[in-house]
């Protein structure tokens, strides 16, 4: 039921993309005998633009021209961060995420200039220049420390990295610590943000594989690699995401956990532009009840306006 020829490997070609679908491919190899994979890099509009990504439409552009190859069958399976995959654009008609990896760190980190004499976010004197290229962390840090000035940046890490270290324009930048882990530059960490300043973005430290759902050896392969509690923890967050009906410029966190007692717990929260007006919704369920608990929090969240939140931001900045 596999096919003859390696099995292809969609891929954004950013260090940390190859990086993740190399992880991949060792796993798929690891636990198929004999079986023969390749990584096919494919340069996504997204990653080719250096304006911003909202005149594109959005995070979708990471995604259109891997979904192409896959339905296309120029690829045979697809590996994405499910925080770059949007919840307000649908799977290409018969593909599906048979797969996501156990969820790996989801805390945003400080990185400073090599050299740097601040170790965190309160040392930075008033007027400080952070880089960020997610607006659900400026609106967040915003909220913390007003009187920085947020810069947004765009490019892959290691490209953001050089450039916080060669240019010395910015004081700090916030990145994923979970990027950093996968890219081998853990190192650089220089303060990891606590949860209750800094909520993950909806599927943060998540690596999602998809297929084409007619290929039924290769959705019964990638099964094996399915972590149960990711799935429960990004249907939930997602099922938020759709909801709320975001665009790719709206500042929308979310985080589901297990309790120790078994249930969910999901948080959400939608944030205006610079963060002065926030919606929070926290609320519990059943584990078999990840959809309706993300629907659920996306309308707790309307109901306390976030939806006019998210009206009043520009879908381009």
């Amino acid at each position: 039921m596999l096919p003859d020829l390696p099995l292809r490997i969609g891929s954004r070609t950013s260090p940390m993309a190859l990086a993740q679908a190399n992880h991949v491919r060792d796993l798929l190899t690891g636990m198929v005998e004999g079986l023969e994979a390749e990584i096919v890099g494919i340069q996504t509009s997204g990653d080719r633009w250096q304006g911003d990504l909202a005149d594109l439409g959005g995070k979708g552009a990471f995604l259109k021209e891997i979904d192409r190859q896959l339905v296309m069958g120029g690829v045979d399976i697809a590996v994405h961060c499910m925080k770059d995959v949007p919840g307000d654009v649908p799977l290409p008609e018969g593909t599906a995420f048979a797969a996501y990896l156990p969820r790996e760190d989801v805390h945003d980190v400080v990185v400073f200039p090599t050299g740097s004499p601040y170790r965190s976010i309160d040392d930075l004197p008033a007027g400080a220049r952070v880089a960020t290229a997610a607006v659900r962390r400026k609106a967040q840090l915003l909220r913390a420390r007003p009187d920085l000035h947020i810069d947004r940046i765009r490019g892959n890490v290691n490209s953001r990295l050089a450039r916080l270290d060669a240019e010395r324009r910015f004081d700090a930048m916030i990145v994923a610590r979970a990027g950093l882990r996968r890219i081998g530059m853990e190192e650089r960490v220089g303060q990891v943000l606590p949860l209750e300043m800094m909520c993950p973005a909806v599927g943060a430290g998540v690596i999602g594989i998809q297929c084409r759902t007619a290929d039924t050896g290769i959705v019964g392969m990638l099964r094996l690699l399915d972590d149960a509690q990711t799935r429960t923890h990004v249907t939930a967050e997602r099922a938020m995401l759709q909801g709320l009906q975001g665009h790719c410029n709206s500042p929308i966190a979310g985080h589901c956990v297990t309790t120790p007692e078994g249930q969910l717990s999901l948080t959400g929260m939608v944030f205006s532009g610079e963060g002065d007006t926030f919606a929070y919704a926290h609320e519990f369920d059943k584990p078999d009840r990840a959809s309706e608990l993300g629907a659920y929090v996306a309308a707790t969240l309307a109901r306390k306006g976030a939806r006019d939140i998210i009206a009043g931001i520009p879908d381009s900045p």
